[in-house]
């Protein structure tokens, strides 16, 4: 047969120009694969005839071969995919997609350009099901920008998601009782001046013993807040009993209590260089040594600090 490669290319461009002409998800003569067949057949025959060929019958048997392998097959979403090599057969109507059926999703987040709210997220975080980087405190900053994750609901805050300190004391707006203390000023964890001799309030110690109890954990970690946000503030952390047995003994128990809460501070990051552990034993007491009330108000741990 003469040309018969020519024929034979004919035949596959007129099946394949046919099948980009299908309407998609709509019925088409393309998707059957017998029609396809069919169509192939006088075109190849057709392609002998006019190639002077003394064997139609070949030209239309390959015509046929050829639309039955590149034609027939639905295209059940209408993406112009055929099922047959559709990895994503339920694209919505209108969206672009690949050679394999698939949207294109540009930031690769697992999320496609037409569902992404968010087109681009930077590589590597984690994303919501419209492609945007989640916001674990809903501060309006995504969690790979928020450098203060756990502001509460509703707290306006700066671009790194952090609540305002408008007076620079170190205290957030939403904390501070005393919005406008002076700059430099000491203050406790409230925004208020912190006080002289500012006592520790629920530290506790096992029984005639300078070991901390575990429940002494949040107050000790409240005072180191104050000691992180001051650090060059000198304070002696004072320790006090009461007046139950030996003085002495009283004056060396408090001694190592206080040194017991320092070891604390300068363990969890306090300035250990402007740090004293210094006890008073039963000398200095708030209250009545006779009640078990005054007693307990007796046997106390405080930071004393000069402004």
């Amino acid at each position: 047969m003469k040309n018969l490669k020519n024929f034979a290319l004919f035949t596959l461009i007129v099946l394949v120009t046919a099948s980009c002409a299908s309407s998609g998800g709509g019925k088409h003569w393309t998707d059957s694969r017998w029609a396809c067949a069919g169509v192939g057949a006088l075109a190849g025959g057709a392609a002998a005839a006019a190639d002077e060929s003394d064997n139609a019958a070949t030209g239309a048997l390959i015509g046929a071969g050829i639309g039955a392998l590149f034609c027939g097959g639905k295209d059940t979403d209408g993406d112009g995919v055929k099922d047959k090599r559709d990895n994503c057969p339920n694209t919505p109507p209108g969206a672009v997609v690949d050679e394999h059926g698939c949207q294109y999703d540009d930031d690769n987040d697992g999320v496609p350009n037409g569902e992404d709210a968010c087109p681009n997220t930077p590589p590597g975080v984690t994303v919501d099901s419209r492609g945007c980087e989640h916001d674990a405190d809903g501060d309006g900053v995504p969690n790979s920008k928020d450098q203060c994750p756990g502001t509460p609901a509703g707290a306006p805050v700066d671009e790194h998601g952090c609540e305002f300190d408008s007076d620079g004391d170190g205290v957030v707006d939403s904390r501070d009782r005393c919005p406008d203390t002076e700059k430099g000023t000491p203050v406790d964890n409230h925004g208020c001046d912190l006080a002289p001799a500012h006592e520790i309030v629920g530290v506790n110690f096992e029984f005639d013993s300078a070991r901390l109890t575990a429940d002494s954990v949040a107050t000790l970690n409240d005072a180191l807040a104050i000691l992180k946000r001051h650090p060059n503030l000198e304070v002696e952390i004072v320790g006090h009993t009461d007046s139950s047995g030996p003085e002495d003994y009283n004056l060396g128990l408090s001694q190592r209590r206080a040194q017991a809460v320092l070891d604390y501070m300068v363990a969890h990051g306090a300035n250990a260089a402007n740090l004293t552990a210094k006890g008073y034993g039963e000398s200095q007491p708030l209250a009545d040594n006779g009640s078990r009330e005054g007693r307990a108000a007796n046997r106390r741990v405080e930071f004393r600090h000069d402004r």
